[in-house]
């Protein structure tokens, strides 16, 4: 190299310290646009100084590859670029990744495919396992090259994928395929699928791959994918069992693989398993299609097979032994196919519901010229549906099944038929029923009376039977025990819902027999209040007896005046007016009832006074019942006085009742705002109030009652 008065101090520099990378590296930067031989021999000597430094060989290998990039293959450059790649894994390079990239990158810019493979092989080997990822990406595109031979490839692509980095494990298979190498494709998808660590790159799923493996199979039956070490059959029939949302395509491509096969008999058995386990509609249509269309197709072969021996005149006639009858055959295949398919169609809804009976019902009828199988599939029916998770009435299949015995004459089945059904344990006691009337019906049809009759009578079953076994059998409620109470009642059998009432207060304790006390003695009163008083009185006091403590008040007070009424009704009709006012008399004076109570009382004792003529005694029970009648509160009681006074009295009476109303207003404001400060206690109902709210002890209830 000549050296110019501008090198020199750069040579001085490298001729103190030529084992620095520093004083190499400016040397090399300050003659940066010298020609390409000057800095190779800078570098040369640079390298013969040092030669395990990476960044001179890094810089070095560099530029001898950009000056090499743009000429062509054939130029000596490359071979130069080569040996210097050789000269520095043999300095020590061979640790360097970035090195050995570069290198196998030249090679295969070079097309020098084997030098490549072969440079890879060493990398792998030079290089810690950490580091082979960088080596992995010249490796994979030394098999996409296109002059790359397919063996090469292949054994590239299995060591990268299945050893290095196995999730790629996909793309060695669409590699495989597009090579036409199917057996070794279906063979990586079956070690993928069968391998429960491994988890795909691109995210798919083991269906998919399971999915992927069947077409694979399916479509290439002559490409040895046959010699697998695992079955085709085998590996379908696994895959329809593992996912039976793709069962009807999975029996479809296994029946396809046997047709492209030729081994007709055996594809027909695969469409038939499909379409006997075919759990969904669109399964087995996708089955059935499938199947037609193969029969179609062999008989459309064997019509165009008949035809071309007649044009070639090959056919041998009048010897039984060429004679094959094979379309004939295949065309009764074809037409049973199509009969077969409402039965094969309503098979796969009881798969899918063995307790819908409407689907028994439509199968029955597919066999309405058969029947031994139409009596076989009520058998079956009948011994299928479990009625507690019927969709449907299961009791109409028995009804179903003894008619048609009935209708062929067959009467012995038929009863033995109904006997079994009234056996059975159905959800609903109307079904049971059902079959009890349409058993005697049929007895009576053929003019059986007496047995109808003994069969009627047999399971009828009176109300007092039907409460009697609810409560032994602890299913009776109070709300049970009321409703059916309330439907005897509706249809005029009192006495029969008298019985439920008292059986449901003999099961229930307080507080859940308190509705039922409350109606049976509603009830009670209503019906028998004014003609049996004893049957009343001996009730109440039942009543009173079994209720606790804090409820016998209640009890005791809750139909008083009922009982009043039906006592006052008797006795104005057995006896005199005087017994009646007796009755009157002791119900509003110390009869117990409450103040509304009390008040209705003496308004009906002072209509009847009114009506015997007695003015002064009817209004004298209007100012009694006005001492515990506030205006603001019960206004129907003072407009009934009202009444009274406008038709019966004069100025005075009138003034009088005016007077008490606004002594009774005042009274009960005063008597409201002592009880919102706490002042005062109010008074008990039926007080006299005279004045200005003076309170008199005496209550005015008994004053008047001793007075009439």
């Amino acid at each position: 190299m000549e050296i110019s008065a501008d090198d020199v101090p750069y040579e001085e520099e490298v001729l103190r310290e030529r084992f620095k990378v520093g004083t190499w590296l400016r040397y090399l930067s300050a003659r940066g646009a010298a020609p390409q031989a000057t800095r190779v021999a800078m570098y040369e000597r640079a390298l013969r100084a040092l030669p395990g430094s990476y960044k001179l060989w890094h810089a070095y290998l560099t530029e001898l590859a950009a000056a090499a990039r743009a000429l062509p293959i054939t130029d000596p450059a490359h071979a130069a670029l080569n040996a210097a790649f050789e000269r520095a894994l043999a300095a020590g390079m061979s640790r360097m990744p970035r090195v050995w990239h570069m290198y196998a990158s030249a090679l295969l810019d070079q097309r020098l495919l084997t030098r490549a493979r072969r440079a890879i092989d060493r990398a792998l080997r030079a290089l810690p396992p950490t580091q082979h990822h960088h080596v992995w990406t010249l490796a994979l595109r030394l098999a996409g090259l296109p002059g790359c031979p397919a063996e090469t490839a292949v054994r590239v692509l299995r060591r990268c994928y299945l050893q290095f980095d196995p999730a790629h494990a996909e793309e060695l298979v669409a590699f495989l395929v597009t090579a036409s190498r199917f057996r070794e494709a279906a063979e990586q998808l079956a070690a993928a699928i069968d391998d429960d660590g491994f988890r795909s790159a691109k995210g798919t799923t083991k269906r998919q791959l399971l999915l992927d493996l069947c077409e694979i199979l399916t479509k290439h039956p002559d490409d040895d994918v046959a010699g697998m070490p695992v079955a085709v059959e085998a590996i379908l029939c696994n895959a329809a069992r593992k996912f039976p949302e793709e069962a009807g395509a999975l029996w479809t491509a296994l029946a396809s693989h046997y047709t492209r096969k030729g081994i007709y008999n055996k594809a027909r058995d695969v469409f038939e398993a499909g379409a006997a386990a075919a759990a969904t509609v669109k399964d087995f249509g996708l089955v059935f299609e499938s199947y037609l269309h193969f029969e179609h197709a062999v008989v459309a072969a064997e019509l165009d097979d008949a035809i071309q021996e007649e044009k070639s005149g090959s056919v041998i006639r009048g010897c039984w032994l060429a004679d094959k009858d094979d379309a004939d055959l295949n065309m009764a295949r074809l037409e049973r196919l199509l009969e077969r398919r409402p039965e094969m169609l309503n098979s796969v809804r009881l798969r899918q519901n063995p307790h819908d009976v409407q689907a028994w019902h439509e199968r029955v009828k597919i066999f309405k010229n058969d029947p031994g199988r139409q009596a076989a599939a009520y058998a079956e029916a009948v011994r299928t549906v479990d009625p507690m998770k019927a969709t449907g009435k299961p009791h109409t299949l028995w009804l179903a099944f003894a008619k048609m015995y009935e209708g062929r004459g067959m009467l012995a089945s038929a009863r033995e038929v109904f006997r079994r059904a009234t056996q059975v344990s159905f959800k609903s006691a109307d079904d049971l029923a059902d079959v009890w009337c349409e058993r005697a019906e049929m007895e009576l049809r053929h003019q059986n009376h007496e047995a109808a009759i003994e069969l009627l009578r047999a399971r009828r079953a009176g109300p007092d039977q039907a409460a009697q076994r609810i409560h032994d059998l602890g299913l009776a409620t109070p709300l049970l025990v009321l409703s059916h109470a309330a439907l005897l009642r509706q249809h005029s059998r009192f006495e029969d819902a008298f019985r439920v009432y008292e059986r449901g207060v003999r099961s229930f304790k307080h507080p859940h027999a308190e509705p039922i006390w409350a109606a049976y003695l509603a009830a009670f009163v209503e019906r028998y209040g004014k003609t049996k008083p004893e049957r009343v009185r001996d009730l109440f006091e039942d009543a009173v007896r079994h209720a606790p403590p804090e409820a016998k008040k209640a009890v005791f007070l809750s139909s008083k005046l009922a009982v009043y009424d039906a006592y006052v009704a008797r006795a104005a009709a057995l006896f005199s007016v005087a017994k009646t006012r007796e009755v009157y008399h002791r119900a509003i004076a110390g009869g117990g009832l409450t103040d509304d109570n009390a008040r209705v009382m003496c308004v009906r004792f002072a209509d009847l006074e009114t009506g015997l003529g007695e003015i002064h005694r009817a209004r004298a029970l209007y100012v009694y019942a006005s001492g515990f009648s506030d205006p603001g509160a019960h206004p129907d009681f003072w407009r009934r006085w009202n009444e009274f006074e406008v038709v019966y009295g004069d100025e005075s009476t009138f003034r009088d009742m005016l007077r008490l109303k606004r002594t009774m207003a005042t009274a009960a404001c005063t008597g409201v705002q002592a009880a919102e400060t706490g002042a005062v206690k109010r008074p008990c109902a039926g007080q006299q109030v005279e004045g200005c709210g003076t309170l008199q002890s005496e209550c005015k209830r008994v004053r008047v009652g001793v007075a009439l």
